[in-house]
């Protein structure tokens, strides 16, 4: 017999996930601002922020840097419903989006560069180069 460790809030969350959608939905009307799933990874010479925007053209996203925060923005415009299609659920969201990320201080602004694919925003933010400290000779007198 194996022990399972039972954690009462992760099966809340569990519980009520799925209705989530419904309730924010019915709460905030069919088209307001809302904020794309995102992934960040780091490796040795870059951060990697990959954002899910499905339905979202690349003429529609803008990612900005300022002050050190990079702001990833948009719109999601909602199709046009044909007169021979009947609707029973809509589940996703449409409107403007905005997703902002602090940055680090060893990024290297100048290099970051931004692709859209598959319905997916990739930003990659490369690291800066560590200075390496110098030794400084100093004479004695």
């Amino acid at each position: 017999m194996s022990l399972i460790r039972w954690e009462p809030l992760r099966e809340m969350d569990e519980l009520f996930r799925p209705y989530l959608p419904m309730l924010s939905r019915a709460r905030r009307g069919a088209e307001e601002t809302w904020a794309p799933t995102s992934n960040i990874s780091e490796t040795d010479k870059e951060y990697l922020i990959k954002a899910e925007l499905p339905e979202v053209k690349k003429e529609n996203v803008k990612v900005e840097l300022a002050d050190g925060v990079i702001t990833i923005s948009g719109e999601r415009k909602h199709e046009k419903e044909s007169k021979d299609e009947n609707v029973l659920r809509v589940e996703s969201f449409y409107g403007t989006f905005s997703r902002s990320f602090s940055l680090p201080d060893n990024v290297d602004a100048s290099g970051i560069k931004a692709e859209c694919k598959d319905g997916v925003l990739r930003v990659h933010i490369p690291k800066k180069e560590a200075s390496k400290p110098k030794a400084i000779a100093i004479d004695v007198h």
